[in-house]
């Protein structure tokens, strides 16, 4: 109706019938807009109960992660524990079962040797009758390449009274010093063994970068424990003259590359 003339615009009935279909109609249209957004949206993870889309990716990747660390903490501590075996002087026992490829039909393989293996077999056995030195002990790379840009901090001043031999069996320097020196870390590290030993009396190991490991024996007392991590230069203990094998006041130091031992004077002033 206009308000100026009163004059009719439009009109229109309301029934029942035509009202429900109107309601209706609004709260289908509602229903479906609101799966929708449950559906396809982020809103879902809003609704209680409802789980993230992306948790079993993230709980598969936890789970991975886990299975890493838990074997790579397995290797670490067989690792201290090997090393502990040797610093104490005994057997590092061979627990790894024999493997069998299931792969592989072991019933199909010959061992029949062939001409030319024999031939080389031959040859070599010749070769060996005469060779003197097939008895000697195996011998070490003293100098590795990739230790000669490392800079070692000295573990004690004092003057070396035994130096590096192999062949006797001596992989260390003995260095002796003024009673209760200090004694302290070549390189940053991680203490791997703080303990005593009846032979070497107290005895400390590094594990430094590069797969390198120092050890210091015959110590009077001891600063540091397994686990902790110094820093180059750091007192870690005080020389002594602990152990049987220990014949007065002085520093066996050893170092380790790779699971073999170096010589240290080639890189350390004492």
């Amino acid at each position: 109706m206009d308000a100026g003339s009163y004059e009719e615009k439009f009109s229109f009935r309301l029934t029942r019938l035509g009202v429900f279909s109107v309601v209706g109609a609004l709260v289908i249209l509602l229903v479906f807009v609101t799966l929708y957004l449950v559906a396809f949206t982020a809103l879902r993870e809003y609704i209680p109960g409802y789980a993230d889309v992306n948790m079993p990716k993230k709980v598969y990747e936890l789970q991975q992660r886990a299975d890493s660390l838990e074997i790579i903490f397995r290797q670490q501590n067989l690792y201290i524990t090997n090393l502990r075996q040797v610093l104490l002087g005994k057997e590092v026992p061979d627990n790894t079962p024999p493997g069998k490829n299931d792969y592989v039909n072991y019933d199909t393989i010959t061992m029949k040797i062939s001409a030319e293996d024999s031939l080389l077999r031959a040859e070599y056995e010749q070769q060996s009758k005469y060779n003197l030195n097939q008895n000697q002990t195996r011998t070490y790379s003293y100098a590795p390449a990739d230790l000669g840009n490392m800079n070692f901090f000295p573990p004690i001043k004092g003057i070396v009274t035994r130096s590096f031999d192999s062949k006797l069996d001596h992989y260390g320097v003995d260095i002796v010093a003024r009673s209760n020196s200090a004694i302290k870390a070549v390189l940053d590290g991680t203490v791997i063994f703080s303990d005593w030993t009846l032979q070497t009396g107290y005895i400390i190991g590094l594990q430094h970068r590069n797969n390198l490991i120092s050890v210091y024996k015959h110590n009077s007392s001891l600063l540091k424990q397994e686990g902790a991590y110094v820093k180059a230069g750091e007192t870690i203990s005080i020389v002594g003259a602990s152990g049987e094998l220990s014949t007065g006041p002085h520093l066996h130091f050893e170092l380790w590359h790779n699971g073999a031992p170096v010589n240290p004077e080639e890189f350390i002033a004492f």
